[in-house]
């Protein structure tokens, strides 16, 4: 039998998704920021180790995603009448080449410039898959290119108010995109059919948050050779049935709300953020939770220095996570014991990713402080980059892609 973690990813993708040349989605073929990479970059300078940097047209903080020796992003693009189109944008990954720039929508300018600050038009992540590029942009619109860039489907129909924008990416599930709604009112958990677009189910998140806004990407997982779909909203997290949408358990946060973090399941446990406005990091035991879950299935909980937007990472029997003020954290991933914790430069809303024994914390300047995986804190050395960035890195052999507000830097020794 496969261990899990692998039955888990060969039912999302393909096997060729599995190779370390491949990042086809938000935090990697297994969407937990785990690379089995060689030759990944550890230093590297605005003027060093840079194999190109190409400028990205518009404005977007979709991370990079990679397949087939093509780098996907996501891009909102103004034009002179001061509307804005939405784009899916092919890169190639060897030379830096822009392939192509498709718009995919042009939505009313009330609808794409609703948002936080530190937010943008095309925020959510690609998926791709079996030969299509699946774009997101929340209440704007979901699509499925091939990959020269032609638009197979759109799907527009799900509407939903936003607050501050959108930015959780979807998950593709057994033929099924999924993704959340949870704007400012009716927040919901919807699976569109990935091979036309078409509404296979919608189930609403009955919470009792006052802000029901939350911004996070689900996670299936595998519990008794059965796959549950977890995705946090405001005041819960929640396990569904990806087949018709049915909830099957639930852990209560209370008020938590903007929920970012994406949810990781290693050591038999599922690690995630509760959101604004005081985070918790919870570890929830989910084998055999019905119901409310929440009295008995939550195993911990950490609060200094718990994350409000980037997800965690377990490597192995270590749990590391950085707050979004910049306190990095070893964590017992079975107990909640606090190995390490230290103070990083900066102010972080990208994933950690782990490569190599290495954990790399990117901040928003562009600084990545590269960690030792180790149960005793080491830097190791800290890139400056020279722009600023909030998407997660993609990681393949001998190569580092990363977003700034500009341009998508290829770094490779």
């Amino acid at each position: 039998m496969k261990p899990p973690h692998l039955f888990l990813a060969s039912f999302l993708f393909p096997a060729v998704a599995l190779s370390a040349l491949e990042w086809p989605q938000f935090r990697g073929p297994e969407g937990n920021g785990i690379s089995l990479a060689k030759n990944v970059p550890l230093r590297w300078s605005a003027t060093s180790s840079l194999a190109w940097s190409v400028e990205v047209p518009g404005s977007g903080w979709s991370s990079p995603v990679l397949a087939q020796g093509k780098v996907f992003l996501t891009s909102a693009v103004p034009d002179s009448s001061g509307e804005i189109s939405l784009n899916a944008v092919c890169i190639d990954a060897e030379s830096g080449k822009m392939l192509w720039n498709r718009e995919v929508f042009r939505p009313e300018l009330t609808e794409a410039k609703a948002m936080h600050k530190k937010n943008t038009a095309a925020s959510p992540t690609p998926i791709v898959a079996d030969g299509k590029v699946y774009v997101h942009f929340g209440h704007m619109g979901t699509a499925a290119l091939d990959m020269e860039g032609i638009v197979l489907w759109k799907q527009n129909s799900l509407k939903y108010k936003p607050v501050h924008g959108t930015g959780g990416s979807p998950v593709l599930i057994d033929g099924l995109l999924v993704y959340s709604g949870d704007g400012a009112a009716e927040p919901f958990v919807a699976a569109l059919e990935a091979s036309s677009g078409a509404l296979r189910w919608k189930t609403p998140r009955n919470t009792t948050a006052k802000k029901n806004f939350s911004f996070s990407t689900p996670q299936p997982i595998t519990i008794n050779n059965k796959v549950q779909l977890i995705s946090p909203g405001s005041g819960f997290v929640g396990a569904y049935n990806p087949a018709d949408g049915t909830e099957l358990w639930r852990v209560n946060y209370g008020e938590g709300y903007s929920v970012v973090p994406k949810p990781v399941y290693a050591q038999g446990l599922l690690f995630l953020g509760s959101g604004f406005d005081a985070a918790v990091l919870y570890a929830i035991k989910p084998d055999g939770a019905v119901g409310d879950a929440t009295a008995e299935h939550v195993a911990w909980t950490l609060k200094k220095g718990a994350p409000h937007t980037p997800s965690v990472v377990v490597v192995e029997d270590s749990l590391f996570c950085v707050s979004d003020a910049g306190i990095a954290s070893c964590v017992d991933p079975l107990t909640g014991e606090v190995r390490w914790s230290e103070r990083l430069a900066g102010n972080f809303s990208a994933s950690p990713i782990v490569a190599q024994g290495r954990v790399y914390f990117q901040n928003e300047t562009g600084s990545t402080h590269v960690v030792s995986a180790k149960k005793t804190f080491e830097l190791l050395t800290t890139n400056e980059l020279g722009e600023r960035t909030l998407a997660s890195p993609a990681v393949t052999d001998g190569a580092l892609f990363v977003r700034g507000e500009t341009h998508l830097f290829k770094i490779a020794p």
